[in-house]
């Protein structure tokens, strides 16, 4: 039988595993919170030590904790962060939806440590918990999370996306293909183009987030149980602000209106719009990607994907297009972890959002699902497809809808009667444009020429 000792709380006598960190509060939650959620997100957790870290320096320069409590709160966040601290974190997502048992957790797994250090009684709710609430704490955390995240991987992703896509868009400026509407033929267009579009929608999310994360660099810490500040130094949101950007190097700044942040969520559903919207950007690069390389006979085959695993138990030979629908499923997913948020941040009633802890988990799996889907793309999919140039020519040659240059010329009815013809007698459109019309063949194979049909001529 393992060994045990006996913790206390405002409830009574609790028995933990004797080398946890943790106490009682964490082992009530981890009796009463079984749903199967798994822990929370390691960026969050360390959100939650960066709070606890700020705090402790803001409380110590307002004289609300001396020095050798702060300093060794401080000591061992550094030592949790330096770590990886989700070991001592094993509550469930599916918990309070305040998120108190988690911010009890850290409060109870650094008094541990703090009180270890220093031989003295540091208490998690007086000590690590002082000038502080779990209903700012959580709030306050997710944003940490959510901003470190997006700068420290999901920007740096689009990036490289963007870059692969604009090195790619540049190779292929020259290679001119059908294109294509209502997956119908339709007038011609570059690769190039068709990569610095997807490469502009890349660069369009990117800029989008980046406005998302700074409304979310302002924090609610301080507010504490309802946004007044009880129990709180009036100044203890500035100091915390300072010592957190100070440490982690982002602007955060104290929000404008505590009661907002915490009540409501608005911040982050909108931030969860924008990570929706990327993640509809790459289902719409991938499913591209799949048409384009469909085939190899029977469909469009006018790029191969790298051949990277054999695409079938049963058909010697086959080969898929897994990069793109990996990245499709995981882009449904962040989908699917959107519409969860919207329900979440409306659980917001009176004072406090009761839903914060799946809020975290549904960001930050989004997040990292996302800035994952970019570098594989990237990487796998579009630095190494290669072109099947007959199957680009071939259809681009005979496409009656090159027709809609002569317009201007000829009036559409007797061009829609052109092209009808040619697919109709599967010829070129010059053949039988020459023989419709007085427009002579020579003229005709410049007018018609699907390179100069991918710019504005007027």
């Amino acid at each position: 039988m393992s060994q045990v000792r006996i913790e206390r709380d405002s409830l009574g006598e609790v028995q933990v595993p004797a080398t946890a960190r943790y106490g009682a509060q964490t082992q009530r939650a981890l009796d009463n919170f079984n749903l199967g959620g798994g822990p929370l997100p390691t960026p969050l957790i360390e959100a939650i030590i960066h709070v606890k870290r700020a705090a402790a320096i803001a409380n110590n320069h307002l004289q609300q904790l001396p020095d050798p409590l702060a300093q060794a709160i401080v000591q061992a966040c550094d030592k949790l962060l330096a770590d990886k601290p989700a070991a001592h974190f094993p509550v469930d997502i599916f918990q309070t939806g305040s998120g108190t048992s988690s911010n009890m957790n850290a409060n109870e797994v650094l008094a541990h440590m703090a009180s270890a250090q220093t031989g003295q009684s540091v208490h998690p709710n007086d000590h690590v918990n002082a000038s502080q609430s779990s209903n700012d704490v959580f709030p306050s955390a997710l944003r940490i999370a959510c901003a470190q995240q997006i700068n420290q991987i999901l920007l740096p992703a689009l990036a490289h996306l963007e870059k692969r896509l604009r090195q790619r868009a540049e190779e292929l400026a020259g290679v001119v293909k059908t294109g294509r509407t209502h997956l119908m033929d339709a007038m011609p267009v570059t690769l190039g183009q068709t990569l610095n579009a997807w490469a502009d929608q890349i660069s369009d999310n990117a800029q989008r987030l980046q406005q998302h994360q700074k409304e979310i660099l302002a924090l609610p810490q301080g507010g504490t149980a309802v946004g007044t500040g009880i129990n709180a130094h009036p100044d203890f949101a500035e100091q915390f602000v300072q010592a957190l950007a100070s440490h982690t190097k982002l602007s955060f700044a104290r929000a404008a209106n505590a009661f907002t942040k915490i009540g409501a969520q608005d911040d982050l559903v909108a931030l969860s719009g924008g990570i929706k919207t990327l993640a509809v950007s790459l289902l719409k690069i991938s499913n591209d990607l799949r048409w384009m390389n469909s085939g190899p006979l029977a469909g469009l085959g006018e790029i191969s994907l790298p051949a990277l695993q054999p695409g079938s138990s049963i058909m010697p030979g086959k080969v898929n297009p897994v990069i793109p629908e990996a990245v499709m499923m995981a882009a449904t997913q962040v989908l699917g972890y959107d519409a969860a948020v919207a329900i979440a941040g409306q659980s917001g009633n009176f004072e406090l959002n009761v839903m914060l802890p799946l809020l975290g988990h549904n960001l930050l799996h989004s997040i990292a699902l996302l800035a994952n889907s970019c570098d594989t793309l990237a990487d796998k999919a579009i630095a190494g497809f290669t072109l099947n140039l007959d199957n680009i020519e071939q259809p681009l040659a005979r496409n009656p809808i090159l027709v809609t240059a002569l317009n201007s010329r000829i009036g559409y009815a007797r061009a829609a009667e052109i092209a009808k013809r040619a697919y109709r007698e599967g010829r070129s459109i010059v053949e039988v444009a020459a023989e419709e019309t007085d427009i002579s063949r020579e003229e005709l194979t410049q007018l018609l020429d699907p390179q100069g049909l991918t710019s504005n001529q007027s």
